[in-house]
């Protein structure tokens, strides 16, 4: 059997309170493979959002388990959550939350300095080179066009070399012809570091390039499609 890079069970949680309290999530079950892409869709307001947020450990689950990598999140301080989070979980949102003050490279060297790496600014200057912005380290965000951003974005997700990549809309705030771009980019890297990727999309394209699809209304799984096949093996991150 794969190993699981995710295995979440009979997960709740609900958020707010008194009359603005909402169960976000009932009772959800997921196991991903080591390695498998996993598409999860479903309407606004659905609990995707949410669901990787606890995937992450940024969200504190009410009930059930979750445990990443055969590490279980329920019982862990935040110092040792963040910790593994560090070193384990890649992030690429919607928005490409890069800090503006500092440049491309500062930017993906961040984790990796935070981790105590040495060779930071070398392994940030490569990641950059392979995701085609090796002439634009020293540029800052607001001097780079949004899919630049993105690909900084992903560049920092991927430095740390995570066995979990977790992508919340990586292509909503670009036009088609970008967003195409960056989508092909997530999946080579998640191909060429063999990295589970966990992407949320409201883009059946995108949805569709996925080995696997879920479906989440009112914070259900209400359909899984475990036979559907991954796309055509992409063209290396140097070749991009």
């Amino acid at each position: 059997m794969s190993e699981l890079a995710v295995n979440l069970k009979n997960v709740d949680l609900t958020l707010g309170s008194g009359a603005a309290r909402v169960h976000v999530l009932r009772n959800v079950c997921l196991r991903v493979s080591a390695g498998e892409t996993v598409g999860l869709v479903g309407p606004s307001g659905s609990g995707k959002t949410t669901l990787l947020m606890i995937v992450a450990g940024l969200e504190r689950i009410d009930s059930g388990s979750i445990a990443i990598a055969g590490k279980d999140y329920v019982g862990l301080g935040e110092d040792e959550l963040a910790t593994f989070r560090g070193a384990n979980i890649g992030f690429v949102f919607q928005s490409f939350h890069l800090l503006q003050t500092m440049t491309a490279l500062e930017n993906v060297a961040v984790p990796l300095e935070l981790a105590g790496i040495d060779t930071a600014f070398d392994r940030a200057r490569d990641m950059l080179g392979r995701v085609g912005l090796g002439e634009r380290l020293s540029h800052y965000p607001a001097q780079m066009s949004g899919g630049e951003q993105q690909r900084v974005a992903i560049a920092r997700a991927l430095v740390v070399e995570p066995g979990l990549l977790i992508a919340d809309e990586p292509t909503g705030n670009l036009d088609a012809g970008t967003g195409g771009d960056i989508a092909d980019l997530v999946f080579q890297a998640a191909a060429e570091q063999a990295t589970t990727l966990l992407l949320v999309t409201h883009d059946a394209a995108l949805a569709g390039r996925c080995g696997r699809t879920v479906r989440m209304e009112s914070g259900r799984l209400i359909d899984t499609d475990s036979q559907a096949t991954t796309a055509d093996p992409a063209p290396s991150l140097r070749t991009a």
